[in-house]
Formats: C-alpha cells, structure tokens, sequence
C-alpha cells in the first residue's frame, strides 16, 4: 500500500474536502448519461512561497484562436490510453515545464462538465514539495506563470465580479504583480467555491465590477466572424472557456 502523501497542516483541509466535497458544490452542470462527452484533466497545483500557500496559473497567450490572455490551470484532453492523473502532468510539463516526478499527487475534485465544449474534466491536485521551477515553454500558447498566493486570493481587496459584454457575470479575482490580470470562468469558479466550501473565503463586495479587457474578447469575435462564413472550428482542444461555468453556450 502507498504511504499517504505528507503535506503542510495548511493544506490537509484540502485532502479532506476532496473526500467529500460533490461536484455540485462546485457548479450547475455534472456530465449528464449518455453525453459522451471529451474526457480532460487540469492539474491544481500546490505549493508554498514567500507568502504561504501557492496556486501554480497559466495564462494564455493574448493572440491565441480561443480563449486568449485566460487564466486557467495546466491541461487539457486526454490522450488515448491516459488516466486523468498522467494527462494533467503530461499537459503541465508540456506547457509549464513542471517535471512529472516533482509533483505529489494527493485528490481529486469531483469530474466537472464544460457543457459548450462538452468535456468531463477532472480536477488533479497535486503537491510541490520542492518546485523545481516552472517556465513559459510555448510563447506561442503561454503569456505569463503566475504563482498565486492563497493569502491573496481570499483577500478581498483581490475579488470582483467580472462582466461580459453579453451581460454574463462571474465572481472573479485580480492577480499578478501589479494585481492587474483577470481569474474568471471555469477556473476562477472552481477556486471559489473551493475556498467557500473549505471556509477560507473572506467577505468581498460583489458590486465591484470589473469589464472583460479587449484582448480577452478576441477570441469571441473570431468565433462569431468564422461562424458567420460557415467555417466555425468546433473541435478545438481545450477544456478552458470563459463562460461554462455558469452560463452554456
């Protein structure tokens, strides 16, 4: 039998919600029978820094087709024959540089359904004892790293509601140096209902409201300029959307 994996007293409280915690505690929509939806993985990773507990980010490059400048945990679909857990580190090293044995798989969140791209993606969370670095491997898919301190998350000098030009609104948190990047969607989501779930979220004013910047929203143009000539791309490889969280195509 495997050892349990030793983690910091700060992070036991997320082993144990993950024993329990049910895929409705984190969003509206479970992948219903017969879906057969595409199966992904994203790998939450842990670790500590100067500030205590760490979150490891990616943020999309600001020009990709879908989805550019969001902020959203390494992964992405499973390849044929993978489990969730080598498809995360898989994904996490080819787009992070995070080496595979430098992380310390510990739960699962509950499988989660992204209902325009139709994929069941499970959430891997994992323990960076020792990080041996993570770098932008790909510019042409990764802006900017960012190791985001618990402490800051829950502050609520760093939570606002985040607004879509469609009128879709999320909770959403503001990260990076200069606290100037957007977290929203599908991974801001699952962040927040996490830390509801665990007690550690911090009374926020919602009414602080924050536009989605242009670059973000690029992405959406193109879709709606392709769908309009008929050469919409519906087989993109990405469990990452903006909007599924809450709000299905």
């Amino acid at each position: 039998m495997t050892a349990p994996v030793v983690l910091p007293d700060w992070l036991v409280p997320v082993r144990a919600a993950a024993e329990r915690i049910e895929a409705s505690d984190l969003t509206r929509f479970v992948p219903p029978e017969g879906a057969g939806a595409r199966l992904g993985a994203v790998l939450m990773l842990f670790s500590e820094g100067p500030s205590g507990g760490e979150l490891l980010l990616t943020e999309r490059a600001h020009d990709m087709r879908s989805h550019p400048g969001q902020v959203s945990f390494p992964g992405g679909s499973l390849d044929p024959g993978e489990g969730v857990v080598d498809a995360a580190l898989r994904e996490a090293e080819e787009e992070v540089g995070v080496a595979p044995s430098s992380v310390e798989v510990f739960g699962f969140l509950p499988e989660l359904w992204l209902p325009p791209s139709n994929f069941a993606v499970t959430p891997v969370l994992g323990w960076w004892r020792e990080p041996g670095g993570a770098s932008v491997v790909s510019r042409a898919e990764v802006h900017a790293i960012h190791h985001a301190p618990i402490s800051e998350l829950v502050d609520p000098e760093h939570r606002i509601t985040v607004r879509h030009p469609n009128g879709y609104t999320s909770p959403g948190f503001l990260i990076g140096p200069d606290k100037d990047v957007i977290l929203w969607g599908f991974t801001g989501g699952i962040i927040a209902r996490l830390f509801d779930y665990l007690g550690w979220s911090r009374p926020w004013d919602d009414a602080r409201v924050r536009d989605l910047p242009s670059y973000m929203l690029a992405g959406d143009s193109r879709t709606q300029r392709n769908a309009r000539a008929g050469m919409l791309d519906i087989e993109h490889d990405d469990p990452h959307d903006e909007n599924e969280d809450e709000e299905p195509g």
